[in-house]
C-alpha cells in the first residue's frame, strides 16, 4: 500500500495567509502569543508590519480584531480553540457576533488531539459556543487541502467565520481543494457538499 501523507490542518492555515496577504494588503493578522504554534508565524516572517502579537490577552485580541475590521481591515485573530472560543467568548459574541463584523477566527489545537497539552487545552465545546452566534460562520476542515480552500473561503465571506484547526498532523484524503459557497453560490470557492441553514446570514456551520 502507499504511505498515507499526514500534514497538519494548522500547516494549511498558515501557508494560505501568506498566500492570501501578497494578493490582499488588507489582511491583517492577530495572534496571542501562539505564533509559532498557530503557524501565523509564517505570515510574521513575511509580513512583519501587519502581524500583530497581542501576548496572552485573547479578549484583547478579539476586541484589537473587531476595531480593525471597523476601517477595512480583514483581520485573523488565532490562537488556541480553547482561548478563541473559550477564554474570549464574551468579546466573539458582543464584539464581533453581534455587529457581525468580518473578523476571521483561527482556532488551531481543537478537540482531543492535544493530549500532551493536558485536558485544560482540549477544547471540544468550540463548535457548541460559536453555533449559539448568530451569523457565526464555522468550517471544520478534514485536512490540509480543505483548510487552504476555507481560509480563502474565510476571506471571500464578509462576516465573521470560526476556522477549526488540530494540532497533529492528519491523512491528506482530498486530491484536490473543492470549493466554498453559500446556498447561492455566491464564493468563487464554491463547493455544494455542506449542510447549513438557511438564511446565510445566520447561524451556519460548514463541513465534510
Amino acid at each position: 500500500m502507499p504511505e498515507v501523507k499526514k500534514i497538519a490542518t494548522r500547516e494549511g492555515y498558515g501557508s494560505t495567509l501568506v498566500e492570501l496577504g501578497r494578493k490582499h494588503d488588507n489582511i491583517v493578522v492577530l495572534d496571542a502569543d501562539l505564533a509559532e504554534a498557530t503557524r501565523t508565524g509564517m505570515f510574521q516572517k513575511e509580513f512583519p508590519e501587519r502581524h500583530i502579537d497581542c501576548g496572552i490577552a485573547e479578549a484583547n485580541m478579539m476586541g484589537i480584531a473587531a476595531g480593525l475590521a471597523t476601517t477595512g481591515k480583514v483581520p485573523f485573530a488565532s490562537s488556541f480553540a480553547m482561548f478563541a472560543a473559550g477564554r474570549a467568548y464574551e468579546q466573539v459574541r458582543n464584539s464581533i457576533g453581534y455587529p457581525h463584523l468580518n473578523v476571521k477566527i483561527g482556532a488551531s489545537h481543537a478537540g482531543i488531539s492535544v493530549g500532551e497539552d493536558g485536558a485544560s487545552h482540549q477544547c471540544n465545546e468550540d463548535i457548541a459556543l460559536m453555533r449559539t452566534i448568530p451569523g457565526m460562520t464555522i468550517i471544520n476542515p478534514s485536512d490540509v487541502i480543505e483548510a487552504k480552500a476555507a481560509v480563502r473561503a474565510a476571506y471571500e465571506l464578509d462576516g465573521p467565520v470560526y476556522l477549526r484547526f488540530g494540532r497533529l498532523a492528519v491523512p491528506v484524503i482530498n486530491e484536490n481543494p473543492g470549493e466554498f459557497c453559500n446556498e447561492n453560490r455566491e464564493s468563487s470557492y464554491c463547493r455544494g457538499t455542506f449542510r447549513h441553514r438557511r438564511p446565510w446570514k445566520r447561524s451556519v456551520r460548514l463541513s465534510l
